[in-house]
C-alpha cells in the first residue's frame, strides 16, 4: 500500500510543481510522478539532511500536508535544474 501512496503523492507534487513552473504541457503523467518522487527525495536531502530543517524530514514519507509541501518545493527545484540543463523548456 505504501507504493500506491508514494505514486499518488509523487503525481500530485509533480503536477503542482509543473503548474508552478509552467511545464505542464510538455510533461505526461509518468514524468509528473517521477519528478514528484525525486523532488521529494531532493527536498529531504537538501533541507533535512544538509540544512537541518526539521520539518523537511517528512518529505517523501507518506501522505501528510507537510510531505506534500516539501515534495512540491523539491519538485520545483528539480524542474528548475532540468530547465537550466535544457531538458525541459
Amino acid at each position: 500500500m505504501s507504493w500506491i501512496i508514494l505514486i499518488l503523492v509523487g503525481a500530485l507534487c509533480g503536477w503542482l510543481a509543473s503548474l508552478i513552473m509552467k511545464t505542464d504541457a510538455q510533461q505526461g503523467a509518468v514524468a509528473n510522478i517521477l519528478i514528484g518522487i525525486v523532488g521529494a527525495l531532493l527536498a529531504q536531502w537538501i533541507f533535512g539532511n544538509l540544512l537541518g530543517i526539521g520539518g523537511a524530514q517528512v518529505a517523501g514519507s507518506g501522505f501528510s500536508f507537510w510531505s506534500i509541501i516539501w515534495g512540491i518545493v523539491g519538485s520545483v527545484i528539480l524542474i528548475a535544474i532540468l530547465k537550466a540543463l535544457r531538458v525541459l523548456r
